[in-house]
């Protein structure tokens, strides 16, 4: 597995952000996000995981960066559940080397995640990660795990979501985005919605939301 790539802060860390990539995208994708947040946020590690290269059905079966396998577009995503567990589990691999090697606290550990990646850390953090976490991430994504029958645990209802959707993305349609967010304030879970006016893509505008909200959550 390749090593993710780790933008250490000006300051002794005392909080992380771990950020997942989107589909056939790699860890330096949001490079420069990163280092564009960390100027807000010195005491911040950013870890940037990247995900395998492995075929995806959609795309006729290419083999590019995924964390998990499209089956199918329509009517709603069809992916391999079991790939979707393995990135769970590399997620909160990267969770507790935060705190068991690092020691930081995961009350003080954000869960980004683009498109695929947002997919992932939805998942991990409602339906895996036992323990509490500063916060979710959710941009231009959706929530295929979140089912008919799907309920977040009293643990897991303190952490606070900004889901960040684009008005003209038809990848992730605005809808399916929507939905992932309802489902979680129908659950009580502390989520916020912002769309923009831009396709399936991050602006200038977003990455300011980003900041401001991630420095009212880990500044010190």
């Amino acid at each position: 597995m390749t090593e993710p790539l780790i933008l250490e802060p000006r300051q002794a860390a005392d909080a992380c952000v771990i950020w997942l990539h989107g589909l056939g995208a790699d860890r330096f994708d949001f490079q420069p996000v990163a280092q564009m947040l960390q100027q807000r946020l010195p005491s911040t590690r950013f870890v940037l995981p990247q995900a395998p290269t492995q075929p995806v059905s959609i795309n006729g079966g290419w083999a590019m960066p995924s964390w998990y396998d499209i089956l199918a577009m329509s009517p709603a995503r069809a992916i391999d559940r079991d790939q979707m567990e393995t990135s769970a589990q590399t997620v909160i691999g990267l969770i507790e080397a935060q705190r068991d090697s690092h020691g930081i606290d995961p009350a003080r550990i954000v869960l980004a995640g683009f498109s695929q990646g947002g997919a992932v850390v939805l998942h991990t953090a409602f339906l895996r990660w036992q323990g509490p976490l500063g916060g979710v991430l959710a941009l231009s994504t959706y929530a295929p795990t979140f089912t008919e029958t799907f309920a977040v645990a009293e643990t897991r209802r303190a952490c606070p979501v900004l889901c960040l959707h684009g008005t003209q993305d038809n990848v992730v349609l605005t809808t399916m985005g929507r939905a992932a967010h309802d489902a979680l304030a129908a659950q009580n879970v502390p989520v916020q919605w912002r769309d923009y006016p831009m396709a399936h893509e991050v602006i200038g505008p977003e990455i300011q939301d980003i900041g401001q909200w991630l420095v009212e959550r880990l500044a010190r």
